[in-house]
C-alpha cells in the first residue's frame, strides 16, 4: 500500500510539473526552460541529501542514477517539443503508455510476472494512441495568451497530432529508462542515486544550451513557471524512487505513469483546453490500460 501511495504522489509531482513546464517552453525556448528547472531540482537534491543519509554510494548505483538522469532530460524535451506541436492531451498519455508498457516489459526481463491482465493492459495501448492521435480538439497548442512563439520555431504549435505522437513515444521510452534506471540503482545508498540523475540531466542540458547558444535564463516572465516545473520535477524523482524500491518496478512504473491526467485536469482547469469525443474514448483506454497493468502488478 505504501508504493501505491507513493507512486499516486509521484505522479501528481511528474503531472504538476509537466503542466508548468509546458507551459513556460511556450513562451520561451524549451532548452532555456530545461536548464532553469532541472538548475532548482538540483539545487533541492543537495538540500535534501544530508536528510536521507550520508552512505557512501556505490559505483554502480551512481552509474544507474545518471543514465537515468540523462534518459529523464531527455525525454522531458522530447515532450516539450510534443506540446508545442499537439494538444496537451495527446503527448500526456502518449508518453505515459509509453514509459508504462517499456517498464512492465523491463519488469518482465527481470524476472517480473505482472501476469494475464497486465498483457491486456499492454494490448490496448495501441488503439489509445490511435484514438488519442485522431481528430484535432478546438484548443491547439498556440491557443490564448500563453503562447508568445519563442524559442526558434515561430508560432508555435501546428496543432499536428502526429507529431504529439512521436514526440510522446519518445518522451515515454526516456521516461521508462529513468523509471528502470532508479529501480535497478537500488535503495541502499540514501538518496544519492535520484543525486546523480539530477546532476548529469543538468549537465546534459547545459551542454545543449552550450552548443545552441542557449546557456541562459529564460525571460523573466517564464523563470517562475520555470522554477515550479524543477521543484515539482524534484518532488516527482524522490516519490518515484522511494515508491520503486517499496514495491515492484511494474506496480511503481504505471501507477506514476498516470502523471497525465493531473496535466490534463490542470489544462482544462486554466486554459481551456477540450477534448473531442475520440479523444475522451482514447484517454479512456489509456486509463483502463494502465489501470489493468498496475491491477495485475499489485496482483
Amino acid at each position: 500500500m505504501l508504493a501505491v501511495l507513493l507512486a499516486l504522489a509521484s505522479a501528481a509531482g511528474y503531472g504538476t510539473s509537466d503542466y508548468t513546464g509546458g507551459l513556460a517552453a511556450r513562451r520561451a525556448s524549451l532548452i532555456r526552460i530545461t536548464i532553469l528547472a532541472q538548475g532548482v531540482n538540483a539545487a533541492l537534491m543537495v538540500l535534501v541529501l544530508p536528510f536521507a543519509g550520508l552512505r557512501a554510494p556505490s559505483l554502480g548505483s551512481l552509474a544507474w542514477g545518471a543514465g537515468a538522469g540523462l534518459a529523464g532530460a531527455l525525454g522531458a524535451l522530447a515532450l516539450y517539443v510534443g506540446f508545442r506541436h499537439a494538444a496537451f492531451s495527446v503527448a500526456g498519455p502518449i508518453s505515459a503508455i509509453g514509459s508504462a508498457g517499456f517498464s512492465v516489459l523491463a519488469g518482465l526481463l527481470l524476472g517480473e510476472r505482472p501476469g494475464t491482465l497486465a498483457l491486456i493492459g499492454i494490448g490496448l495501448a495501441l488503439p489509445a494512441i490511435i484514438a488519442v492521435s485522431a481528430s484535432p480538439g478546438s484548443a491547439r497548442p498556440g491557443h490564448g495568451p500563453d503562447q508568445a512563439g519563442h524559442g526558434g520555431s515561430g508560432q508555435a504549435g501546428s496543432g499536428s497530432p502526429a507529431a504529439g505522437v512521436m514526440w510522446g513515444l519518445a518522451a515515454g521510452a526516456g521516461f521508462a529508462i529513468l523509471f528502470i534506471g532508479l529501480n535497478r540503482a537500488g535503495s541502499h545508498n540514501g538518496l544519492w542515486p535520484v543525486a546523480a540523475s539530477q546532476f548529469t540531466a543538468l549537465a546534459a542540458v547545459l551542454v545543449l544550451g552550450l552548443a545552441t547558444g542557449n546557456a541562459r535564463l529564460p525571460p523573466r516572465r517564464a523563470c517562475g513557471l520555470a522554477a515550479l516545473t524543477g521543484v515539482t520535477g524534484a518532488a516527482g524523482t524522490v516519490l518515484y524512487f522511494y515508491a520503486t524500491h517499496a514495491g515492484l518496478l511494474a506496480v511503481a512504473a504505471v501507477l506514476t505513469s498516470m502523471y497525465p491526467a493531473v496535466t490534463i485536469l490542470l489544462a482544462r482547469v486554466f486554459v481551456g483546453e477540450r477534448l473531442t469525443a475520440i479523444r475522451l474514448s482514447g484517454l479512456c483506454l489509456a486509463a483502463a490500460s494502465v489501470g489493468l497493468i498496475a491491477a495485475a502488478g499489485a496482483g
